[in-house]
Formats: C-alpha cells, structure tokens, sequence
C-alpha cells in the first residue's frame, strides 16, 4: 500500500473509533418534557455544555455565541432509558453464532456477566437510537438456573464503548420460570435462592463449607447481592409469587430488590408500596400468557402507581422492541379516558420510559431527565412523544448528535427506486 493510502486508511480508522467531541448548543422555543414526572413547558430552552445538561425551562438563559436550534413548533425531551433489553448481545436472534443472550450448556449462572459481550454496531442499537433510546438496561436471560446472570446498563452512541455500569444488577427468575428451571415447582426455586444467597453471605463471612453447591465464581457474584451492593431483579408475576419475593428480606435484610414483570402487581400494590421496592413491568401485558397472570390489567401500572409504588415501563425483546415504548406509554395516558380503567397522567407516563428506569438502573439525576448536571441526551421531536405520529428528528447523548440510519433505513433507500442491471440490488455492495 502506498505511504498516503495507508494514511489515509490509519485516518478513516481513527474516525470509526474515536468518540466525537460533545457539542455545546442550545434548543430553543420548544415544547419541552423534562422527563421527572411533570407537565410539559411550552416555548423553553435546552442549554447544553460540555456533555451536560446546564439549564432548561422556560426562563433557562442562552450564553452569548451557542449554536441554537430553533424548534418552533417542536418538543425536545430527554433521551429515552429502555430498562431490561437485549440490546447488543445477538445479531440475528435465530443465528446461534450471533447470539449471546443465554448460556444454557455453561457452568456458570450468577456469575455470568453480560458486559464483555455487548457489540455496538449491532443492527438493534442502531434502530432503538433512531428511536429516541439513549441508555437502556441489558439483561441475558436465564439457561439452565434460575439466575441469568449480571445485568449492565449501557448507552446507545455511536462510538466503541456502550457500557456505563458493568455488573449493575442480578437477575433471577422465580415463578412459573424459576419453577422449571429449578426442578418443576416454586418450592425448588425458593430454596435454590436461599441456598445461593446463604453460600454467598458465607463466603463473604466465615468462608465456605464442605457441602456447597454453586461453584466458587457464582457464589462470589452474589456476595454484592446479600450486601445491597448490587441490585437484585426477581422476575415474578402472581400476587402470591410477589409477598414471597418481598419476604426474601426477612432472612436477608439488605436485598435491594427490584421487582420484574409483577402482571398481578395491582392485588398486591399496597405489600410493594410499603416495603419501597421498585417495579419494571410491561405496560400493555393485559392477557394472561400462563396460569401465573390470570388476573393481568391493562390498568396494572396505574393502579400500581396509585398506590404510591414506583414503576418503570420495562421489558423489552426483539418483539416488544425499545423504540415502542412511547406507544406504550400513550397507551396508559389514553387510558384514563375509559371509565373504571387507571391509567397514567402524561408526566407519569414519560417518566416511567426515562427517570423511573434512570434511577431504578442507579443513575438518578444523571439519566432520563432534562436537568443541570444529567446528561447531555436530547431529542428534538417534530410532534408530542407519546403521540404514536411522532418521530425523532435529532438524537443527541452526551451532547453528540448521533447518526439515524441503520441497515432498515440503508435497505430502504436501496429498494426505493428499483433499478435494471447485471445483478440483482440485493448483491450490490
């Protein structure tokens, strides 16, 4: 290779893998959502500097000589945090080799840590960013324990390093799942956990005995679990499966618990209130897919809600994927409209899609909010979020605007003008 088409490969490389500079501006006349459960503010600011959110509201002053762009006519809101994906860990999900969402035949489960194998450039960050989705919770799912493993929270830029929190939380199925994987009823699970959990608290303490199940690696990954150092996300969905996950703290006291999925929340609304633990459900889950949600509601998250219980909407696949969760957060706006339904108030319901997961994920203040010192993640809407008409027009995070286009929009442009020639479109590089 020549001397200057080597430089010039060595600087095409350089610029795929160096992060761009944040960019300081200011969104100006907007609609703006401030993402913490309020009303939206008609003609606000957004000012951002150095990455960071340095004022917004309706009375937040432009310095002297910052870009501005004028959304007239616009809204602007924070970034959207979708908690509980498997954004970045498969390619094609039916692909094997591209596919790193369980480990079914490992020897490990708690200690198995989904950080490391989080890929950027997979086809469904892209398609969640251009989406409005700039952080997100990723979760592998569990193969052959109850415990899938560690969970990670990552943001969705376009440079090499997506994971802000490794290790951020553990996730352990009970219920209906945990049943099957633990040996064909709740029981075996119930005791699974309280096995795992003590073989941790005595590895943290005294060491361990001669009679210990788990390997020394996952016992070792639930030692910040029994310590509250590591959140715990327990899936279960009857009302009776949830008094139980919340009784866990009575031989376990510093469990920080998080509750997943919770289709029967409603019946037991008051017992999670009371005892201060969070819930990621599914906000549109009203049909009951197993003898464990037979009483699932479309009015679940809001009568959960209004009993004072913290929840984020949640769970996200490749069928219910990130980019629907303003959708779903409508949905429950529009639901106050009918009669005996309880749904959510528009605040509500955009905070549960941005701060509510931020700060169950551990980044309160920092994420899904439009406030001085949380990120610089902004999107500048033609339309009202929540509204199903509405897209994204810019996407920033860490105050950098990110690129939209993914292999869907690439195929788009590729199919929209057919045209005649020696190969079909489809083998043109």
């Amino acid at each position: 290779m020549k001397p200057l088409a080597a430089f010039a490969a060595a600087m095409v490389a350089l610029a795929m893998t160096t992060p761009a500079a944040a960019q300081d501006f200011a969104v100006v006349h907007a609609t703006l959502a401030i993402g913490d459960g309020s009303d939206p503010v008609q003609d606000a600011n957004v000012i951002v500097q150095g990455g960071k959110v340095v004022a917004a509201g309706k009375d937040a002053a432009v310095p002297q000589g910052l870009p501005v762009i004028d959304a007239t006519g616009k809204w602007v809101s924070p970034g959207l945090f979708a908690a509980l994906t498997d954004l970045g860990i498969y390619d094609v999900d039916a692909v094997w080799q591209s596919n790193d969402t369980s480990a079914g035949e490992a020897p490990f489960s708690a200690a198995l840590d989904v950080a490391p194998v989080v890929n950027p450039e997979a086809q469904n960050i892209k398609v969640s960013r251009a989406g409005a989705v700039t952080r997100a919770s990723v979760v592998p799912r569990a193969g052959s324990s109850i415990f899938a493993g560690q969970g990670a929270v990552i943001d969705l830029g376009a440079d090499p390093e997506p994971v802000v929190t490794r290790r951020a939380f553990q996730y352990v199925e009970l219920g209906e799942n945990g049943a099957r994987l633990a040996g064909g009823s709740r029981m075996a699970a119930y005791v699974s956990l309280a096995n795992a959990l003590a073989e941790a608290r005595d590895l943290a303490g005294r060491g361990r005995n001669d009679d210990v199940l788990l390997n020394r690696p996952d016992a070792a990954a639930l030692i910040p679990v029994v310590t509250g150092e590591q959140a715990l996300y327990v899936h279960v969905e009857r009302a009776a499966d949830i008094r139980s996950a919340l009784a866990l703290r009575q031989d376990f006291p510093k469990l920080d618990l998080v509750l997943v999925g919770a289709s029967e929340g409603w019946m037991a609304a008051q017992d999670i209130a009371a005892a201060g633990v969070p819930v990621i459900a599914m906000a549109l889950n009203d049909l009951p897919a197993g003898f464990e949600q037979l009483a699932a509601s479309q009015s679940n998250v809001g009568r959960m809600v209004d009993a004072g219980v913290k929840v984020a909407i949640g769970r996200f696949g490749d069928m219910n994927q990130p980019r629907y969760a303003p959708q779903q957060a409508g949905n429950l706006v529009a639901l106050n409209r009918i009669p005996g339904a309880a749904g959510l108030s528009w605040g509500e319901a955009f905070a549960a899609i941005s701060s509510i997961p931020a700060e169950i994920s551990g980044l309160e203040g920092q994420a899904g909010v439009l406030k001085p010192g949380a990120a610089g993640d902004v999107v500048i809407w033609d339309g009202d979020p929540l509204e199903l008409s509405s897209a994204p027009l810019r996407v920033f995070i860490d105050g950098v605007e990110q690129p939209l286009d993914s292999h869907q929009t690439r195929l788009k442009e590729r199919y929209r003008t057919p045209e005649e020639g020696e190969l079909p479109k489809a083998y043109e590089w």
